[in-house]
C-alpha cells in the first residue's frame, strides 16, 4: 500500500517523472478535459461558440486541476520541513502544564473539495488537534497545509477526516491526533416541479470525527478537552457520526429523485464526465466512482435550455392576456408588493459549477389588479435558474419578465453564494454577492427604492 504522503505523479511502473514530462502530461490532461467539456456544453443544448461559455472549457479544465491538485502533492515533505524541537515533550507522557505536552488544537480552518458522488464542491471547516510527543513539535500552518493535500481531491467526509488523521500522525509520530471536520453540500432540489419549495434548505451538513493514539477511544479525557475548546462553535459532540458509520446518502445526488428528463442519460456526456476523472489522475472504475460520471450528467441535465411557457406551462401567457386584471380602473397603487427570500438554484456558466441564495421582488401595480401569486413568482425565479447562468443576467431577466405582467414598475433583488468563489482562485469562503434589477418607478425614485430594500431581511439563509 502506497504511504499517504507519498502520492504525486508517477509512470505506470512507479518511477518519478521529470519536470518537463510533468509539464506535458499536464497539457496534455488540461486539453483531454477541455473536450470533455465541449461535449457537456453541446450535450445541454448550447453553442460552444458563444461569446459567454466560448473560454468556458479552459476555465473548468483549470478550476478542476486547482481543486484536485492534492493528488499530485506530498505530506511528507510538508511536515518533515516543520518539525521543531520543544524541551519538556517527553514521548508517551501526557502532560497539562500551559501546554508542554497538552493539547495544541488549531480550530475553522475553512477548506473545500470535491464530491466524489456527484463532483459538486462541497465546504467543510476542521478543527485539527494534536499531543505532541519525542520532545517536538509541528509549525502550526503545516496542520493546514496538510489538511489542504487531502481536500484537494475527491473525497467523502469520514475517509476526509480519516486521511488527515493517519497522515499527520505518521508525520508527527505524536501521543495522538483529533480531527473535526463540519461538512456542508449543496442541495439537489427537485428539479421536476416549477419552483423550490419555501422550507429549501441552502445546504446540508454533517459533523464527522476522527481519533488516533489517545483519541482512539471517544470516551478519552482528551476528547473532553477537544470539545471543550469547541463549545462556544456551536459544536454538538453528540450530533458527531462515529466512524465507519457514515450514511451513504450525505451526497443528496445518492437520493434525489431522477427527473423524466433525466432517464435516459446522453451516454457521450457520461463517457465524457469518466474521462475528466482519468485526466484528473482518479481511477473511474473505483467502487466509490462509480457511478460519479452519471449523477454528475444527471445535474448537469437540470440545467437544458427550455422556453419559458413550456416551462410554466403556458401560465405566464395567461397572465400577460389579463389575468390579474379585475376592473377597467386607471392608476397606481401606492403600496410596494413585495415577495422575499424566494430560494433559488443556477449553474454558472463561467465555470459549470452551482450558486444558490434567494430572489426578493417588489413592485407597483395598477389599481384594478391584483398581486401576483407567490406561486408564479418562485416559477419564474425557477425557471431562470435552472440554466446555465451569470447572476446579472438572472436578476435582469427576472424583473423584465415581472415587469410584463404588471406594467413595468419592478425592482428585484438577488444574493447569492458562489462556489467558485471558494473553490478556485481567490477561495474567498462566506462571501456572498447581491445584484439590482430596478425598473420603471423604481429606476427614478430613490426613497421607494429605499424602502424596499430596508424590507429586505438579513439573509440567513445564505
Amino acid at each position: 500500500m502506497e504511504h499517504l504522503g507519498e502520492v504525486g505523479l508517477k509512470r505506470e511502473n512507479g518511477d518519478r517523472m521529470c519536470g518537463s514530462e510533468k509539464f506535458f502530461e499536464k497539457e496534455t490532461n488540461t486539453t483531454s478535459i477541455e473536450d470533455a467539456v465541449k461535449v457537456l456544453l453541446m450535450g445541454l443544448g448550447e453553442d460552444i461558440n458563444r461569446e459567454g461559455i466560448q473560454k468556458t472549457p479552459h476555465r473548468v479544465a483549470k478550476a478542476l486541476r486547482e481543486g484536485t491538485i492534492g493528488y499530485a502533492k506530498s505530506v511528507k515533505e510538508i511536515v518533515e520541513g516543520a518539525l521543531f524541537p520543544e524541551g519538556g515533550v517527553e514521548k508517551n507522557k501526557v502532560g497539562d502544564a500551559g501546554g508542554v505536552g497538552g493539547l495544541v488544537l488549531v480550530r475553522d480552518l475553512d477548506f473545500y473539495s470535491y464530491c466524489e458522488s456527484c463532483m459538486l464542491p462541497f465546504y467543510f471547516k476542521c478543527h485539527v488537534g494534536y499531543v505532541p510527543s519525542a520532545q517536538r513539535v509541528l509549525g502550526l500552518s503545516k496542520l493546514s497545509r496538510v489538511t489542504n493535500v487531502f481536500a484537494k481531491r475527491f473525497q467523502e467526509p469520514q475517509r476526509l477526516a480519516n486521511q488527515v488523521c493517519s497522515a499527520l500522525h505518521e508525520g508527527i509520530q505524536p501521543t495522538g491526533v483529533a480531527v473535526v471536520l463540519q461538512c456542508k453540500h449543496i442541495p439537489f432540489p427537485d428539479m421536476e416541479s416549477n419552483s423550490l419549495h419555501s422550507n429549501h434548505k441552502g445546504v446540508l451538513g454533517i459533523l464527522v470525527s476522527s481519533g488516533s493514539g489517545v483519541f482512539q477511544n471517544k470516551d478519552a479525557n482528551l476528547w473532553a478537552d477537544f470539545f471543550g475548546l469547541l463549545n462556544f462553535r456551536g459544536i454538538d459532540k453528540d450530533k458527531i457520526i462515529d466512524k465507519g458509520s457514515l450514511d451513504h446518502c450525505w451526497c443528496p445526488s445518492l437520493s434525489s429523485k431522477v427527473s423524466p428528463k433525466n432517464e435516459e442519460m446522453n451516454p457521450a456526456m457520461v463517457t465524457a464526465v469518466a474521462s475528466i476523472l482519468k485526466s484528473l489522475g482518479e481511477d473511474p472504475t473505483r467502487k466509490e466512482l462509480q457511478g460519479t460520471p452519471a449523477r454528475y450528467t444527471k445535474w448537469l441535465m437540470n440545467f437544458q435550455c427550455n422556453s419559458i411557457e413550456k416551462a410554466l406551462n403556458g401560465s405566464l401567457g395567461s397572465c400577460t392576456n389579463g389575468a390579474l386584471k379585475t376592473n377597467g380602473v386607471v392608476g397606481f397603487d401606492e403600496k410596494i408588493h413585495s415577495e422575499l427570500n424566494l430560494p433559488f438554484l443556477s449553474q454558472c456558466e463561467h465555470h459549470l459549477l452551482p450558486f444558490h441564495g434567494v430572489v426578493h421582488i417588489g413592485y407597483y401595480i395598477s389599481k384594478g389588479f391584483h398581486p401576483i401569486e407567490k406561486r408564479l413568482l418562485q416559477s419564474i425565479v425557477h425557471f431562470y435558474g435552472i440554466k446555465l447562468q451569470v447572476q446579472e443576467r438572472v436578476t435582469k431577466q427576472i424583473a423584465e419578465t415581472v415587469s410584463a405582467l404588471i406594467g413595468g414598475n419592478v425592482i428585484v433583488v438577488v444574493e447569492a453564494s458562489h462556489t467558485c468563489m471558494i473553490s478556485r482562485g481567490i477561495e474567498k469562503f462566506g462571501s456572498n454577492t447581491a445584484t439590482i434589477a430596478a425598473l420603471g418607478r423604481f429606476s427614478t425614485d430613490l426613497a421607494a427604492r429605499a424602502v424596499f430594500l430596508n424590507s429586505i431581511p438579513k439573509a440567513i439563509y445564505l
